[in-house]
């Protein structure tokens, strides 16, 4: 499977990192480095993410690290993982 980022997903960290730079910009740095690194995890298994609580569907799921939500899309026909959005789940 190959995972392409949706363009809300991007802005939303692109943000996320620009906030967290504010104060530290190693933390910025370190804090999307995991982020990446637990997304190029879900090809091995999609499906490890419980299913999303904003969301209906069985394939859309919720990734969590530090107070954030990742959502992404399985989509089995066309193999692909789809990187919806990230966003601080304390905030909604």
């Amino acid at each position: 499977m190959r995972v392409i980022h949706n363009p809300n997903f991007s802005k939303s960290l692109k943000n996320i990192l620009r906030y967290i730079a504010n104060d530290k910009p190693l933390a910025s740095l370190n804090f999307n480095t995991k982020v990446k690194r637990k997304i190029r995890k879900l090809p091995k298994n999609p499906f490890m993410c419980p299913p999303s609580q904003y969301f209906e569907e069985n394939n859309i799921r919720d990734m969590t690290y530090k107070g954030y939500t990742i959502t992404y899309e399985v989509n089995i026909e066309d193999a692909v993982i789809e990187i919806l959005d990230i966003f601080n789940r304390n905030k909604c």
